[in-house]
């Protein structure tokens, strides 16, 4: 189990170190104003229409970096720091999420895994652990390596594999959204070479998050894979 704090605790860390360096790009390229004069809203709105896309609204959502894309009701949701915001930063977040739109749209295959995903993770993801920790018990107290303990911590680390793969789809979906945003941002001339830059950097940090959250599933999985089949 000490193991288990470690690798937590490490996750821990590195999740808040990527957390703050990000809040940190999100505030230096905040005082990059753009030069068209273009807000967050704005940038969004025009992103949609070069593809194409007009069943998609933009709105505003409260709080700092809860800008999401809700393909249930399609809206692109921009936090009060990016939607009325003119600078390179609220462009590339609004830019990213109108990405997640564009996915929608082209039926982008990693996002409709993801999408197939999310009801599974949404009921398994919480329990999953407690899955295992519980199976794991049962096995210590009967002495039977392959009695119903077992088969209820392996139930458990499915749970919990459902969650992982969720973590590691996400990364493409991610990713891409992030270079479709760049790429119209650079064809369309909407931001000069600094904002540009400005907006990569920010984005790339956006990113790592996400890694992180992926590798710190893994690293749980393992180890209460080994955990499980150790005792077996």
């Amino acid at each position: 189990m000490f193991t288990y704090y470690i690798i937590i605790g490490a996750v821990a860390l590195l999740s808040w170190i990527v957390s703050n360096r990000l809040k940190s790009k999100f505030k230096k390229y905040s005082k990059v104003q753009l030069r068209n004069g273009m807000s967050g809203a704005e940038i969004a709105e025009k992103m949609l229409a070069d593809n194409g896309i007009t069943d998609v609204k933009v709105t505003s959502t409260p709080g700092m970096l809860t800008d999401h894309y809700n393909p249930t009701n399609k809206t692109v949701n921009l936090s009060e720091g990016v939607y009325s915001q003119r600078n390179a930063a609220a462009a590339a977040v609004a830019a990213h999420e109108c990405g997640h739109a564009v996915q929608h749209a082209q039926a982008y295959e990693w996002l409709t895994m993801r999408s197939k995903l999310v009801p599974v993770v949404s009921v398994t993801s919480s329990m999953s652990q407690w899955v295992v920790y519980g199976g794991i018990i049962l096995m210590a107290v009967s002495g039977v390596a392959g009695g119903i303990g077992f088969y209820i911590a392996v139930a458990g680390l499915v749970m919990m594999g459902f969650a992982t793969l969720f973590s590691f789809i996400t990364l493409p979906v991610e990713y891409d959204a992030s270079n479709r945003a760049l790429a119209w941002l650079k064809n369309k001339n909407m931001v000069s070479q600094e904002e540009y830059a400005g907006a990569e950097d920010a984005l790339k940090w956006a990113a790592r998050t996400y890694l992180v959250a992926a590798l710190g599933a893994l690293a749980s999985l393992i180890y209460w894979a080994f955990q499980v089949f150790g005792r077996d």
